[in-house]
């Protein structure tokens, strides 16, 4: 049985039932004469179709305000929330806040991404914790300008960033959007959200079926390849899947979390992970990319492997016959391919909580500061004991082989030796042995091992006196191509 896509557009109510499950909310508005939303890249890279949705508290009692490119967000994936576009701020001839203010600090020129910005803005308005530079950098950095320049932008976003003008949308937040089941089927094609696991397994026997979550990777393969899974079975409404919890020493990090809300979590009880989400991609991105998804892609250049391999997690399958725990390294098997069974699902990730005292760092090496994929990411864990001698290390990398792996012969290497600069140097000379990388258009092998090796270096010099590498207020152990690290 499969019903129609509800949701709530600018205040208004919409029924939908003849668009096809993959239909994309971009071409949806655009369909509908809803032309502000414009479409640039269709991959979520230049934020020129931000809309925003309200989605369900992630604590507390009010809904959030989401910022999202709408060429990666599903139509079906709507149903039950709150969606507005950049024509649904005015209310008549008085302009949003966000409107204003980018008229005020004369932000626009062409126009073409002005809508998206505004949308950026619009959720700026309703953030209570834009108290540091680099996160109003991440609020603005999904979104593209050509003509104007950040800083008329940016000065629009100092302007209303946490104001929570007393509108409509503010009277929203009190009233979360709904988490129902929904099963949406048109024109040969399905997609279910149901919100038991139960059901997720059951729905994944059917011949065809394929998992989505945020849709930030599937969504590339509708608007760029132009392919149409027949039966898509949606995560992202089950409670049981979402979250972020401490339990006797170990973090449980549920699959479906949007990894801007594991990114806030994790600021104190993980600041290697916190490190590295604020890099992993724009807030968009980040409003829809899952944690599991991020996993189950097994893209070697995936930017949270190296993290959870150098802490140690473990990952929970649930399937049709029954729960089993993987370690994190024994989930890549090869190529963008996992140790999965048919039918099973990534529920959660299990993380020890790594010793106070340990050395910690997460890095990531792209030819941008930000919305970029790296060249080379890693991620560094290591404890010393009583004399300073190395007791344990993990020292994880991406982009360095076909899977992400840990560098084994490096930290045996560093095993019983002190933890000096000289020690570090003559290990890091192991890195060669570890990997062979490939040559691409990110960067050379001889690039790629010369980096990992800087980063382990690095990694050293920047724990000396502080075992853990905090988020300044701008910058990370991010590195641009051609700036030194």
């Amino acid at each position: 049985m499969a019903d129609p896509v509800r949701f709530q557009l600018n205040g208004e109510s919409v029924v939908e039932a003849e668009a096809r499950p993959t239909t994309t909310l971009l071409q949806w508005l655009r369909s509908r004469r809803l032309v502000g939303t414009k479409e640039g890249c269709a991959e979520g890279d230049c934020g020129a179709c931000t809309v925003a949705i309200l989605d369900p508290p992630d604590e507390g009692d009010e809904g959030v305000w989401r910022a999202v490119n709408s060429c990666l967000v599903l139509l079906p994936m709507v149903d039950g929330r709150q969606v507005v576009t950049v024509e649904g701020l005015a209310e008549g001839d008085t302009l949003h806040p966000a409107q204003a203010a980018m008229v005020r600090t004369l932000g626009s020129q062409c126009g073409y991404c002005t809508p998206g910005f505004v949308m950026s803005l619009f959720e700026s308005c309703y953030r209570s914790d834009l108290d540091a530079s680099w996160k109003r950098d991440d609020q603005l950095c999904g979104n593209l300008c050509r003509c104007t320049g950040y800083r008329p932008i940016r000065d629009a976003l100092d302007a209303v960033a946490g104001s929570r003008p007393d509108d409509a949308f503010r009277a929203a937040l009190g009233t979360p959007s709904p988490t129902r089941p929904a099963a949406y089927a048109a024109r040969g094609q399905r997609l279910d959200a149901p919100t038991e696991l139960s059901e997720a397994i059951a729905l994944l026997q059917h011949p065809g079926a394929r998992l989505v979550c945020g849709a930030t990777d599937l969504g590339l393969e509708i608007t760029q390849r132009h392919q149409h899974p027949t039966h898509l079975v949606s995560l992202e409404r089950i409670p049981q899947l979402r979250g972020a919890r401490i339990e006797e020493g170990t973090a449980i990090l549920g699959a479906a979390t949007p990894l801007t809300q594991l990114e806030t979590w994790s600021a104190t009880p993980l600041p290697i992970l916190h490190r590295m989400l604020r890099y992993f991609g724009s807030r968009q991105i980040k409003h829809r990319a899952t944690l599991g998804g991020n996993l189950c892609n097994a893209s070697p250049i995936g930017d949270l492997a190296p993290v959870l391999l150098a802490l140690d997690a473990h990952l929970v399958l649930e399937g049709p016959s029954g729960q089993r725990r993987v370690a994190v390294g024994d989930f890549f098997v090869g190529y963008r391919k996992t140790a999965l069974q048919p039918g099973e699902i990534l529920t959660d990730v299990r993380i020890p909580l790594p010793d106070p005292a340990a050395r910690r760092g997460a890095y990531k090496v792209s030819r941008r500061r930000e919305l970029d994929i790296s060249a080379v990411s890693a991620a560094m864990r290591v404890e010393l004991d009583a004399a300073g001698r190395v007791q344990l290390a993990r020292l994880a990398y991406g982009g360095m082989a076909a899977t992400p792996a840990r560098a084994l012969g490096t930290e045996a290497a560093l095993q019983g030796q002190p933890w000096t600069a000289a020690t570090v140097a003559a290990a890091a000379a192991h890195l060669e042995r570890d990997f062979t990388p490939l040559s691409d258009h990110r960067g050379s092998a001889w690039f790629r091992t010369t980096v990992a090796r800087n980063l382990l270096v690095g990694f050293e010099a920047e724990t000396r006196e502080h075992p853990v590498v905090a988020l300044p207020d701008r910058h990370t152990g991010t590195v641009v191509l051609g700036q030194t690290p």
